[in-house]
């Protein structure tokens, strides 16, 4: 069983949790493609009456072409479920996200709902965060010099590209830029590396993930898929 065929079952789980009458948040990320293509599925053979909300342009188009109903985002002040990925998520179920670039838009869905449904595949679960790179969306107004506040503690920060491009900064669909942080060493304390990173002026947000998830939902190698509450 291939990655690909990991994160469908997961994201193919998920979408057995909604129902008709539901607001559904869509995060972002290969995984979440597997959920809206799923979702598009069920609503057309099963007559499901839902509105969605996206957390970035790529998943509000995949919403549209599959003929789901997309609401105003700026209308919502509560969200009933939002379904999204993770890079990596330990037993505490703290994440780091934003792999994909989308990391304020997802938290902000995140901290709308009244659950957050968390799908990824064995490979994300860990037992202290720190494997993957942290993302850091940051303003661009004085970038260089929030990059340099970043790496001053000595942590190995570079402003993310665009696929493909050496020189041209990737932006968010907010028009900011992101920093991946790589971290020599796996985090004790990931609330503390947050805080700092908050303080610093020009930092919007950052993809640390804290008691935000609900129920996760694993795909293993070995064909399981587990629910945890």
């Amino acid at each position: 069983m291939d990655d690909e065929d990991l994160k469908k079952k997961a994201a193919y789980k998920a979408a057995d949790f909604i129902e008709s009458g539901m607001t559904v948040g869509l995060g972002t990320g290969s995984t979440v493609k597997y959920f809206i293509e799923r979702l598009v599925q069920k609503s057309r053979e099963n007559n499901l009456k839902i509105q969605t909300v996206s957390s970035s342009f790529r998943s509000l188009k995949l919403a549209l072409e599959g003929g789901l109903q997309v609401s105003d985002i700026e209308t919502r002040l509560t969200i009933d479920i939002t379904v999204d990925g993770a890079d990596e998520i330990d037993k505490n179920k703290r994440m780091i996200k934003g792999g994909g670039g989308a990391l304020l838009r997802e938290k902000i869905l995140a901290s709308m709902s009244r659950e957050l449904v968390v799908i990824v595949d064995e490979s994300k679960k860990v037992s202290l965060l720190g494997h993957r790179k942290l993302p850091v969306e940051v303003v661009p107004f004085a970038g260089l010099a929030t990059l340099h506040k970043i790496k001053k503690p000595g942590l190995n920060a570079q402003f993310r590209k665009k696929e493909n491009s050496e020189s041209e900064l990737y932006v968010t669909d907010n028009g900011n830029y992101i920093i991946d942080i790589k971290y020599d060493k796996l985090l004790e304390d990931p609330e503390r590396e947050h805080a700092l990173l908050k303080e610093i002026p020009g930092v919007v947000e950052t993809g640390f993930f804290f008691r935000l998830a609900g129920r996760v939902i694993t795909a293993y190698r070995d064909g399981q898929v587990i629910v945890t509450p």
